[in-house]
């Protein structure tokens, strides 16, 4: 199964064609911004890299937030797109998960997303939500999972780590595409009220 892997949700740029547990091609870049100029270009130079023809992607998995508002959208956008013209699934999967299972499944995995204005938490059992996405105050994320942990220890992914986008490929060709929906997480309010 060669599957396309697709990061935009946090400060880096970055996508992966695997074939099982080969890596064909994988290009990561940092950024904040510039994501939706960066993204095609890079699939491309990747497609190319991997001498693979988009007809020949069986998948493409995309991370579906928590992230920026904007880098998230541009990311779904894309796949959503992809999948759509070429007929094949899209594996949507959260920020969260995508960084806690980067390094394997087995155990007890946390992961923490810190911005200026939120942070968002999260923790598997080999593999298996125990504490779903949420958001958290700042700080907050300890208490909250040593507590789903019923303190056992686990490994936290923090903040400032980018998600592996071949981790990502290669843990998309086990997932269904019926639970894993490219779909978007928000996991706080909008900051925009409107007036009554």
């Amino acid at each position: 199964m060669i599957v396309l892997a697709i990061d935009t949700a946090l400060d880096a740029c970055s996508v992966a064609i695997v074939r099982g547990d080969a890596v064909l091609a994988d290009l990561s870049e940092r950024m904040q911004r510039g994501q939706a100029e960066r993204l095609a270009p890079m699939v491309r130079e990747v497609t190319a890299s991997a001498s693979v023809v988009f007809s020949e992607l069986d998948r493409i998995a995309v991370t579906t937030g928590p992230g920026s508002f904007t880098g998230v959208r541009v990311g779904l956008s894309f796949a959503r797109a992809l999948a759509l013209a070429l007929g094949k699934p899209c594996i949507g999967v959260s920020t969260l998960e995508a960084l806690a299972l980067q390094e394997g499944e087995e155990g007890l995995r946390g992961s923490l997303i810190e911005t200026p204005g939120a942070a968002y938490c999260a923790l598997y059992e080999n593999g298996a939500p125990l504490a779903a996405p949420r958001g958290i105050a700042h700080g907050e994320h300890e208490a909250v999972l040593s507590e789903a942990a019923s303190g056992r220890a686990f490994v936290l992914t923090g903040a400032n780590v980018v998600v592996n986008a071949v981790a990502l490929a290669r843990r998309a060709t086990r997932l269904d595409p019926v639970k894993y929906t490219p779909d978007p997480l928000y996991l706080r309010a909008p900051h925009v009220t409107l007036p009554a």
